[in-house]
């Protein structure tokens, strides 16, 4: 993986287009800048400065063609007059709006989730604290992402709301921002490595003004990952992989340059559609599918089937994979939230370490006898 560049702070920018005048500003907003500490996700990036940081958002979309740079300023930092341009967002944050649920164990693993005020379909969130939180009337249904309640949003006057678009025309973010209120994009959803998406908990550390704790969580869980990942290179073995199922009549399954298909690789697997480029879906046939996968060895990841026998009641012809005869199907549909939301959409970004434990279990089970699956079961 390449290490992101770090970038070039903005004033040093100005110097150089506007000659001396102004070195003696530069030096003393820059001399405690520290380096860039995201390693892995290429959408951001964080400089520190006395009293403040630099946040910047680098590529929040697929082929984004803009940035966006805001300032996160302590009590009484002084902001130099060249970055007054930029939204500033006071830290540590007190009120915070986020809409995915890949937030939220951001927030509970900072010890922060009782800042959190609002968030778009409640129903999906899964997390116990927050439940909790939601039941007591402490945290604020918004609607939908795409069309937030503004007024609720209004009168409840979170410091920041973190949003995510998916192109350039992210009109009810606009409108928010319009209102008076911050916005602040998160791209975490499109980061293609498992360590790069978990990264993005040193975003929420930025706001909160606790990025050492931040890092500290991240480091144990990359160092964690990585210790996986050479356990998992002892494999002599190669089990071949199939995944998806049935949907209106196509059969969808991820491409091979997925999130997902990551860890089949690092676990020392061989997914049979891993020649494919993309990050998406691919949609098939059944017949293409049978063709290649009807001797897979393993099938991971089955739709929204929790048991083999809803399986066969949907269609009886997956009883023609050896997989599923073999009763070798996986699948993380079964651990659900209080309300039915999937606690892996929601935590399995934040966690690739106990994604990959669980895919190594499932690949070579030998390698890992005494571990316990955490979002994935097999299926019965």
């Amino acid at each position: 993986m390449k290490t992101p560049i770090v970038y070039i702070p903005l004033l040093l920018l100005i110097l150089l287009q506007s000659g001396c005048g102004q070195k003696s500003q530069q030096e003393n907003s820059t001399k405690n800048q520290s380096t860039n500490q995201v390693k892995y996700a290429k959408g951001f990036s964080i400089l520190n400065y006395d009293g403040y940081s630099i946040l910047k958002i680098i590529n929040p979309w697929p082929n984004a063609s803009k940035q966006y740079t805001y300032v996160l300023g302590k009590k009484n930092a002084v902001i130099p007059d060249d970055l007054k341009q930029f939204p500033l967002i006071q830290i540590p944050v007190q009120k915070i709006v986020v809409t995915s649920t890949t937030h939220i164990p951001s927030l509970e693993m900072l010890g922060v989730e009782s800042t959190l005020i609002g968030f778009p379909n409640l129903d999906y969130v899964s997390s116990e604290k927050v439940r909790s939180r939601i039941e007591a009337g402490k945290v604020k249904e918004l609607g939908s992402n795409q069309n937030l309640n503004t007024e609720v949003l209004i009168d409840s006057a979170p410091d920041v709301i973190i949003g995510f678009g998916i192109d350039n025309n992210n009109p009810t973010l606009d409108n928010l921002q319009k209102s008076g209120l911050k916005v602040v994009l998160n791209g975490d959803w499109n980061e293609e490595t498992p360590l790069g998406k978990a990264e993005w908990i040193k975003f929420f550390g930025a706001l909160y003004n606790l990025q050492d704790k931040a890092g500290a969580l991240f480091s144990k869980i990359a160092t964690d990952y990585q210790n996986t990942a050479k356990l998992a290179a002892k494999a002599t073995t190669e089990p071949t992989i199939m995944a998806g199922a049935i949907y209106e009549n196509q059969w969808y399954l991820p491409q091979g340059n997925s999130w997902g298909c990551y860890f089949l690789k690092e676990a020392h697997s061989k997914y049979l559609w891993a020649e494919t480029n993309g990050t998406g879906s691919l949609s098939l046939s059944f017949e293409t599918v049978l063709e290649k996968a009807q001797n897979a060895d393993i099938w991971i990841g089955p739709g929204q089937f929790v048991s083999l026998k809803e399986m066969l009641q949907a269609n009886p012809h997956y009883n023609q994979f050896k997989a599923f005869q073999n009763k070798k199907v996986y699948s993380y549909s079964t651990k659900k939230g209080k309300k039915g939301g999937l606690i892996f959409y929601e935590l399995a970004p934040n966690r690739p370490d106990l994604v990959l434990k669980d895919i190594l279990k499932i690949t070579h089970p030998e390698l890992l006898p005494d571990y316990q699956f955490y979002f994935f079961d097999q299926l019965q």
